[in-house]
């Protein structure tokens, strides 16, 4: 499904992140693994084609992202990348069902009410779907922030730390409802994350090494 092979990304001259190979099978699971700061959220933005590395290949689902333009780029991502970051960025002046509307835009795609109610429905946040950002907890804000990731049927769905600030059951709540929505939608599925807890639900691993300049 993907491949990274000879990645390296620099910030000047520090190495922020050192790939020699990762490759994932569509409908895989992994865990990328690594202290705080071994660069784990810059390889995610490197997968959704938000970072170019300095230097490597980088190949999601057949496409060479070298190869796209910027413009080209967004697209290819909104139609086949789903990321949650660890700050949720919903829109904060849309209700839940529009957030998930706009992702559906900006992804060239026709809106499509079915599938977001559908969705909203799985991860159990309905009933809060004219509701703004502001008046979620944490929790249905993450799990809308899932549904949005989900809503245009991805390829690859990418979570930055989904387990920071959770306890023990609720960390568990979000990777199966991130395993369950990734399985539906017939994804693969990165979690980037130092939560010990979170290795032994996920069933591969790909761990960083410490970076040079203690990038996320």
């Amino acid at each position: 499904m993907f491949e990274l092979v000879g990645i390296r990304h620099r910030y000047g001259a520090v190495t922020a992140v050192d790939v020699p190979e990762w490759r994932a099978a569509a409908g895989d699971v992994w865990l990328l693994a690594g202290q705080s700061g071994s660069g784990k959220s810059t390889v995610l933005h490197i997968l959704a084609g938000l970072t170019r590395p300095t230097v490597g290949s980088v190949i999601v689902g057949g496409t060479d992202l070298a190869a796209l333009a910027e413009s080209e780029r967004d697209r290819w991502r909104g139609r086949n990348v789903g990321l949650v970051p660890q700050r949720l960025h919903l829109v904060g002046a849309l209700g839940v069902r529009d957030n998930l509307r706009l992702a559906q835009t900006l992804a060239g795609l026709a809106v499509d009410d079915a599938r977001i109610t559908a969705l909203l429905e799985a991860v159990g946040v309905n009933d809060l779907a004219r509701r703004f950002p502001s008046q979620l907890s944490q929790g249905q804000a993450q799990r809308v922030a899932i549904a949005r990731a989900v809503v245009n049927r991805p390829a690859l769905v990418l979570a930055d730390e989904p387990t920071a600030n959770l306890d023990d059951a609720h960390a568990a709540q979000a990777l199966e409802l991130l395993r369950g929505q990734a399985i539906e939608v017939g994804a693969t599925l990165v979690v980037a994350s130092h939560d010990a807890r979170v290795k032994s639900l996920l069933p591969n691993s790909f761990v960083l090494p410490a970076s040079e300049g203690g990038h996320r």
